[in-house]
């Protein structure tokens, strides 16, 4: 009985810094799009002036 809950610890740990990871991702995902269009890189402006 004691390895089920060592193991669903870990397995909860694991889970947490999956969904962690996943929540950062998006964050900064939206964060580099959202800036990337107010304030375009070089290639981009060189293609807004074609």
């Amino acid at each position: 009985m004691f390895a089920a809950v060592v193991w669903h610890f870990w397995l909860g740990l694991v889970l947490l810094l999956a969904a962690a990871g996943l929540i950062v991702q998006t964050l900064v995902g939206y964060v580099v799009k959202v800036t990337a269009t107010k304030y375009p890189n070089r290639l981009q402006r060189k293609a807004a002036r074609k």
